[in-house]
């Protein structure tokens, strides 16, 4: 499989009816999911996920490719009144996706931008016991719904922002980067100590490495190390996410690439420092665009999966229109037609890395095979079924009672 043996698994499955008795005849294998979070935002989707009308096309791409959701917690919009959360519209979209065996990550409990206004101008100590308190509330309230969370977004730069004035920079240059991370990871884990927690940022360089190495010598570990991955000035490459890749990887926790964007028309300057400093009216979407990006999302995604520890890609937006900046980075044009990159993804996904529905005959004692990509499969056989998982890079036997 292309480098790629370490995401798939082998299964021996012996076949039961209700009786204890094993099944005889074909049986019917079809994959239903992956364990690999191919992951977007799902902001767009909001709409049709609290009830309200959305745009078919773009829900059904969505659905038909993406199989992890991240929902928008950002504070200041959240809860824009101090003690009116909106609490009760999450909880809907996150039932809507849940019913369509979508996974949930909620993004992010502690960011300096986009805090609320009403923090503004209240004592170090209020403002802690504030932060504390939002995400206590939040992580035991989505618990057994949400149990993923970026638990704080771009710490090392939290102490030295100055783009926009918010309550929690200042926080941040009294405790310092360590002990910001300490206070989301762990008051997170009181709050839910089956959730798991990401430090996530966009710096991938030995700034962000030293953080982390200074975190886990200080005993606070997150759960996965998010890596954004914004590509507005164009593609990486191989060689550099590679060398990225190694550079996180070297803690030995799960990786991930949360924020991903390649763009289908001209490409940012790279002299742009800051990307908010770069503003057009319109940013097209070109062909020979397209085709780029069609290119560099297969790339992309590739050197993802080749390192065994990436174990999520989250690709940031779907429909030209409303991607961040105003760039071209959707997968989809604005009048929600599919763009190459798309069509591209959607046949890596579901075709070269997805087992298509076969016949397996069971031996005498009702044992099959079920090997592939780690994930859900369901068996079938004389109207009865049963869901098994491949785990990624193991060879494990089970018996299962088919119903």
């Amino acid at each position: 499989m292309s480098g790629l043996d370490h995401r798939v698994g082998e299964l021996t499955v012996r076949a039961l009816r209700a009786d204890g008795t094993p099944i005889s005849g074909p049986a019917t294998v079809r994959q239903l999911n992956h364990a690999f979070g191919f992951g977007n935002i799902g902001f767009e989707l909001m709409d049709v996920a609290t009830g309200g009308r959305g745009e078919a096309r773009a829900t059904d791409a969505w659905l038909g490719l993406f199989n992890q959701a991240t929902l928008a917690f950002y504070w200041r919009g959240f809860e824009p009144d101090e003690g009116e959360p909106h609490t009760e519209r999450l909880l809907t979209a996150a039932s809507w996706f849940a019913q369509h065996g979508v996974r949930l990550k909620g993004h992010p409990l502690v960011w300096h931008t986009l805090a609320p206004q009403w923090l503004m101008g209240r004592p170090l100590a209020e403002v802690e016991a504030a932060v504390r308190a939002r995400i206590a509330r939040d992580v035991s309230g989505f618990a057994g719904v949400i149990d993923e969370w970026d638990a704080i977004n771009e710490a090392v730069i939290m102490p030295r922002f100055t783009a926009e004035a918010n309550a929690i920079t200042p926080l941040a240059v009294e405790l310092g980067p360590v002990e910001m991370v300490r206070l989301a990871i762990e008051t997170a884990r009181d709050a839910n100590p089956a959730a798991k927690l990401v430090l996530n940022d966009f710096l991938l360089t030995e700034e962000y490495a030293q953080l982390i190495e200074d975190c886990l010598a200080a005993g606070v570990a997150p759960d996965a190390i998010g890596l954004q991955t914004h590509m507005h000035q164009g593609f990486r490459g191989e060689d550099e996410l590679g060398a990225i890749l190694e550079r996180f990887g070297a803690f030995g926790l799960p990786l991930q690439l949360t924020e991903t964007t390649l763009v289908s028309g001209d490409l940012m300057p790279r002299e742009i420092v800051d990307l908010n400093d770069y503003q057009v009216e319109h940013w097209p979407s070109t062909r020979g665009g397209e085709e780029r990006q069609a290119d560099e999302v297969l790339r992309h995604y590739r050197t993802a999966l080749a390192h065994p520890l990436v174990e999520s890609v989250t690709y940031w937006g779907l429909c030209d229109g409303d991607m961040w900046l105003g760039a071209p980075a959707g997968l989809l044009r604005e009048d929600g037609s599919r763009k190459p990159a798309y069509d591209a993804l959607h046949g890596l996904v579901r075709d070269d890395w997805w087992v298509a529905p076969h016949t397996a005959v069971p031996n005498s004692d009702g044992t099959l095979a079920v090997t592939g990509w780690a994930g859900t499969y369901v068996i079938e056989a004389a109207g009865v079924s049963a869901e098994v998982a491949v785990v990624a890079g193991e060879s494990a036997a089970i018996d299962v009672t088919l119903s």
